[in-house]
């Protein structure tokens, strides 16, 4: 038996998110059904982060199990093959030690967020951001930003049905940048609670329409209705993960 390490690009508009269920198709099923069509063996593919229904990758590491001593090349043609006019595609494959974990071993995870933010609402990227056609103070969002970075207790921007143990998470990048018509938000941290940065960009943008959200307040209050409402998950995007050099 091989593990093989995945990079992959995924475009989540009609997928159930990662995780595979009987609601529709995920970007597990969709890949676990390639590695069956290509081998002819179930398999379970373990990715860096669980994206929900409607989030896009550009970056998802993941980890599979194949017997049969395959070269990363062909594992990567041969799922490329069979995910052809699916949403899912495999951008690298490379063989790692069999105690390389997609999500246990990740030291740091990285999303993006993007807001178009202009008057006229979205065509060529519809699907892919979320729409907010009146003018965001991204000064006002990026210096309340820079309050969300460190360790805190982030209960109220979790999500209510979030499984973590503790609210506790070390925020390590938060990022806010304008460019041309859109507004990019940038986070980074180990892990994270469940709906975290949706969280966190709904209520940015809150403070860039003019709302008089405080940071602090925020996480003393330790109720989620104390922040902003949940961005949609058009705009979100998994775009990395570290892992020691030891590792992969």
């Amino acid at each position: 038996m091989t593990r093989y390490k995945l990079i992959l690009e995924y475009d989540g508009t009609d997928l159930i998110g990662w995780q595979q269920n009987h609601q529709g198709p995920s970007v597990q099923s969709l890949l676990q059904d390639a590695i069956k069509s290509f081998c002819g063996a179930d398999a379970d593919v373990v990715a860096a982060g669980r994206t929900d229904a409607g989030v896009h990758a550009t970056a998802m590491v993941a980890h599979v199990d194949i017997d049969g001593g395959y070269g990363p090349d062909t594992v990567m043609r041969a799922l490329n093959f069979y995910l052809v006019g699916r949403p899912v595609v495999v951008l690298d494959c490379a063989v790692v030690p069999d105690d390389f974990h997609a999500r246990f071993s990740c030291r740091g995870r990285h999303y993006r967020y993007v807001v178009l933010n202009r008057r006229a609402p979205a065509v060529l990227n519809k699907n892919r951001v979320w729409w907010v056609p009146r003018e965001l103070d991204v000064d006002a969002m990026e210096r309340a930003a820079e309050k969300l970075i460190g360790a805190h207790d982030f209960t109220s921007f979790r999500a209510s049905q979030c499984q973590a143990k503790s609210p506790m998470k070390t925020l390590d990048v938060a990022r806010v940048v304008r460019q041309g018509d859109e507004v990019i938000f940038e986070f980074s941290a180990q892990s994270f609670l469940h709906h975290m940065v949706r969280n966190m960009v709904g209520t940015l943008v809150e403070i860039g329409l003019g709302k008089l959200f405080d940071i602090d307040e925020i996480f003393a209050a330790r109720v989620r209705s104390a922040a902003g409402p949940t961005a949609p998950a058009s705009g979100l995007y998994f775009i990395g993960a570290d892992y020691a050099t030891a590792d992969a």
